[in-house]
C-alpha cells in the first residue's frame, strides 16, 4: 500500500498541524502556569508536568528494584526510590523545555502522592535509612499481629474505633513494630532520638525540603489515616494507640492536609524553591482525579486494585470486611471527606508474575492478545493470594491456587483466568460496599465504576469487569488519574484551580470509554459461585511468620 501523505496547500511546504500538535501550540503560546506532580508507585516512579489547562506537557517513568529477602517480605531501597525521583524530574523538565513549553519559569507548585503503607525509618542526623523499606503488602508483621489479637481486648478490631482499620500486616504501625523489635539500628536510634519514622510520601518531603539542613517531618491526612495511628475523627496521632503499642510520639511526622503549602523544594534539584502544595497517598489522589463526590466510587488498577467509595462527611463503619478511611480533605480548614475503602493485594502484579515467574508473555501487553486465544476460561480460576488475601476476606494464611486444569487447560486459559482473578476481587469489593452503604437495591442499575491506572488500557479487563459487575465500567481518557489528583490538590492550594472545575464530572466524562455488561445473569452467577469456591480453596495454605 502506498503511503498517505498530506498535500500541503499551494505555495506551502508545510503539512497541516494535527489536533495535538495545534492543542500543544494553543498551550504553549497561553499563559505559562504549569503544575508538576511527583506520582511514587510500588514499582516505579514518574514525574508527571501538567499546563493549567490540566493537560501533561512533559513525563518521565523509571522502574525500581523489588527485593524478596525471604517468602512473604517484599523490600525497597528508599535511596533508590529518592534516585528515581531526581531522575524522573530531572527528565520530565527537559522534555517539557524541548518541546517549548517555560516550565522553568512557569512551574507554580508541586503535588506529591506515594505508595501507601510501605514504611521506613531513618537517621535525623545523617539521612541514612536504617533499614530498607517494608513494602505495604509484605507479611513478615504476621507473628506481631497475632500477638497483639491475644493480648488486646477486642483482638483484631481492638483499634476499629479510632482509626477505622483491623489488626494486620498491611498496615504501617505493625511494620513500624517489626523494626522497633528486630533491628537494633533503629532500637538505637530511637533510644538516641534520632529516629524518623515515615511512609514514602513523608520520606520524599523531608529530602526535597532540605533532609538533614532542615527537611520537612510532615505527612497528610490520608497517608497518616492508613498507619493504623492516626485518630480519623481528630485527625491527630491517637495517644491512646501509641501508648498501647508503645510508640514514642516524637518518632512520628506533623500531619497536614492534603491541599496546602508545606514547604519550598530545597536547592540541589532542578524545580529548587518551588513550593510542595499538595500530598495525598496514591488511592485519594486518584479519587480526586475521577472526581469522586459523596456517593461515587473508583477502583485504580495497578500492582494491586484499590476500590474508593466516598462516603461524604460521614465516617461508615463496615460490617462487610471493608476499612473506613479518609477520602480527602482539601485544605486546613476544609470539610473532611471520608471513603470505604477495599484493598486488594495483588491485580498487575499477578501479570508481572506471568511475566517474569512463569515467562509466559514478555511483555505485561502481551497477556489481552493470549486470553484472547481462547473464548473461555475453560474452566479455570485463579487466586492470586501470593501474599494473603486482603478486602473483604482478610485472609493472611491464604496462598495462590489455580485450579480446575485439565489436558484441555492452554496458556490462553490460565492468561484469562489471571485477568479474572482481578475483577473478581473487585468484584467482592463492591458487592461489600453496597451493603456497607446502605445502598439502594433498586437503585443498583444506575451504579457506574470509575476506573483508572495503566492496567484499564486492556480491554479484555474491562470489558470482563463490566460483566461480572453486571453495571457500567467507566474509563476516561486520560487514564493516570493519580498524578492528576496530586498536581489538583496542588493547584488548589496556589489558586491556580478552583472546586468548581476539579469536580466538573461532565468535563471528566465527556471522551470516556463506557464498557457496558455484556454477560447473561446464569453464567455470571454460575462463575461468581466458582470464584467463591476456589478462594475458599486458598485458605490454610500458609505458615504464619
Amino acid at each position: 500500500m502506498s503511503e498517505l501523505k498530506f498535500q500541503a496547500p499551494h505555495g506551502s511546504t508545510k503539512r497541516p498541524h494535527t489536533e495535538e500538535e495545534e492543542e500543544q501550540n494553543k498551550m504553549s503560546k497561553a499563559e505559562d502556569v504549569f503544575i508538576g506532580a511527583i506520582d511514587q508507585g510500588t514499582s516505579s516512579t514518574r514525574f508527571i508536568i501538567y499546563h493549567k489547562s490540566a493537560k501533561p506537557v512533559g513525563s518521565h517513568q523509571v522502574e525500581f528494584t523489588q527485593f524478596y529477602p525471604q517468602a512473604g517480605w517484599v523490600e525497597h531501597d528508599p535511596m533508590e526510590i529518592l534516585e528515581s525521583v531526581k531522575v524522573c524530574v530531572t527528565k520530565a523538565v527537559d522534555k517539557a523545555i524541548a518541546d517549548g513549553f517555560n516550565v522553568s519559569g512557569g512551574l507554580k507548585a508541586i503535588g506529591v502522592t506515594n505508595q501507601r503503607e510501605t514504611t521506613l525509618v531513618w537517621s535525623k542526623s545523617t539521612g541514612t535509612p536504617l533499614h530498607p523499606a517494608i513494602v505495604w503488602m509484605d507479611v513478615r508483621t504476621s507473628s506481631v499481629c497475632r500477638r497483639l489479637e491475644t493480648e488486646l481486648f477486642g483482638g483484631r478490631s481492638h483499634f476499629f474505633e479510632s482509626c477505622g482499620l483491623p489488626i494486620s500486616t498491611y498496615f504501617s504501625a505493625m511494620k513500624l513494630l517489626w523494626l522497633m523489635e528486630n533491628v537494633d539500628v533503629v532500637k538505637e536510634a530511637i533510644k538516641n532520638k534520632d529516629a524518623l519514622f515515615g511512609t514514602i510520601d513523608t520520606w520524599l518531603i523531608w529530602n526535597l525540603t532540605g533532609g538533614v539542613k532542615g527537611g520537612l517531618h510532615v505527612t497528610d491526612v490520608s497517608n497518616a489515616s492508613r498507619t493504623m495511628l492516626m485518630n480519623l475523627k481528630t485527625l491527630n496521632w491517637d495517644e491512646s494507640t501509641l501508648q498501647v503499642l508503645a510508640i514514642p510520639p516524637e518518632v512520628l511526622p506533623k500531619i497536614v492536609s492534603n491541599s496546602e503549602v508545606i514547604g519550598n523544594i530545597a536547592a540541589g534539584w532542578p524545580i529548587s524553591g518551588i513550593p510542595i502544595s499538595g500530598c495525598l497517598g496514591d488511592q485519594h489522589a486518584a479519587m480526586l482525579g475521577q472526581a469522586c463526590r459523596k456517593g461515587e466510587a473508583k477502583s485504580t488498577y495497578g500492582t494491586g486494585a484499590f476500590i474508593l467509595l466516598n462516603t461524604g462527611e460521614a465516617i461508615v463503619q463496615s460490617e462487610h470486611g471493608l476499612l473506613s478511611t479518609i477520602a480527602y480533605k482539601l485544605g486546613p480548614n476544609a470539610p473532611t471527606n471520608y471513603a470505604l475503602e477495599g484493598s486488594v493485594a495483588i491485580a498487575g502484579a499477578a501479570v508481572q508474575w506471568l511475566r517474569d515467574g512463569l515467562s509466559l508473555i514478555s511483555n505485561a501487553a502481551e497477556i489481552e492478545a493470549l486470553a484472547l486465544e481462547v473464548e473461555s476460561n475453560g474452566g479455570v480460576y485463579f487466586v492470586p493470594a501470593f501474599n494473603g488475601l486482603f478486602a473483604p476476606w482478610w485472609r493472611d494464611d491464604a496462598r495462590g491456587v489455580c485450579i480446575g486444569i485439565t489436558r484441555y487447560t492452554s496458556k490462553g486459559h490460565v492468561a484469562r483466568a489471571v485477568l479474572e482473578s482481578i475483577c473478581f476481587q473487585v468484584k467482592d469489593v463492591i458487592e461489600a460496599m453496597h451493603k456497607d452503604s446502605g445502598a439502594d437495591q433498586s437503585k443498583k442499575d444506575e451504579f457506574l465504576l470509575r476506573v483508572d491506572g495503566g492496567a484499564t488500557v486492556n480491554k479484555l479487563l474491562m470489558q470482563t469487569q463490566a460483566d461480572l459487575l453486571a453495571t457500567p465500567v467507566v474509563r476516561p481518557a486520560y487514564i493516570e488519574t493519580t498524578a492528576l489528583g496530586a498536581a489538583y490538590a496542588a493547584g488548589l492550594a496556589v489558586g491556580i484551580w478552583k472546586e468548581d472545575h476539579v469536580f466538573d464530572s461532565k468535563d471528566k466524562l465527556k471522551n470516556a470509554m463506557v464498557f457496558h455488561p455484556l454477560m447473561a445473569e446464569d453464567s455470571r452467577k454460575k462463575k461468581s459461585d466458582s470464584w467463591v469456591k476456589a478462594v475458599n480453596r486458598s485458605f490454610d495454605l500458609a505458615d504464619l511468620y
